[in-house]
């Protein structure tokens, strides 16, 4: 089971619907509906944090739940808000980029991970205005926009 962490956001549910047409069992809870501790004792496989219009800091429980998963290396995937979430923790800055609300970017990645079986590059449409710069370790990039910004 996949638990996700809806951070207030419509696109949350769209990434459910794909979870499940690819036959996941999927649960959803609110960002301040639920503890890192919680989460981590659901009985979930791994967790998704969600898209949302504010920042990681004011996430819910987004920030804690990167901690705890990589306290307990548990799995973990971001999308927009919860992938500036996962930079934010470990050290990278999440700031203002360019606007791309509708726009579409080639990503180029090297085909592990989520981007396996995938072609490199590929276009992505783009709906985020906030990215995360300086990465720094233990978290590995594998995947940027044509123009160097990290998607992965």
């Amino acid at each position: 089971m996949i638990l996700v962490i809806d951070n207030y956001d419509s696109f949350t549910w769209n990434l459910v619907h794909y979870l499940m047409e690819l036959g996941v069992e999927v649960e959803v809870v609110r960002n301040d509906a639920i503890s890192a501790g919680q989460a981590l004792s659901s009985g979930a496989d791994a967790f998704l944090i969600s898209p949302g219009p504010c920042t990681p800091t004011e996430a819910g429980v987004s920030l804690d739940l990167v901690a705890a998963c990589a306290d307990a290396g548990r799995p973990l995937l971001g999308v927009c808000l919860g992938h500036q979430a996962i930079g934010q923790h470990f050290g990278g800055r999440v700031e203002r980029g360019g606007l791309m609300h509708g726009k579409t970017s080639a990503l180029v990645h090297d085909g592990t991970g989520v981007f396996a079986d995938l072609p490199s590059p590929f276009t992505a449409t783009r709906y985020h205005s906030l990215i995360v710069n300086d990465v720094a370790a233990p978290l590995l990039v594998n995947a940027r926009t044509d123009d160097g910004i990290v998607m992965g």
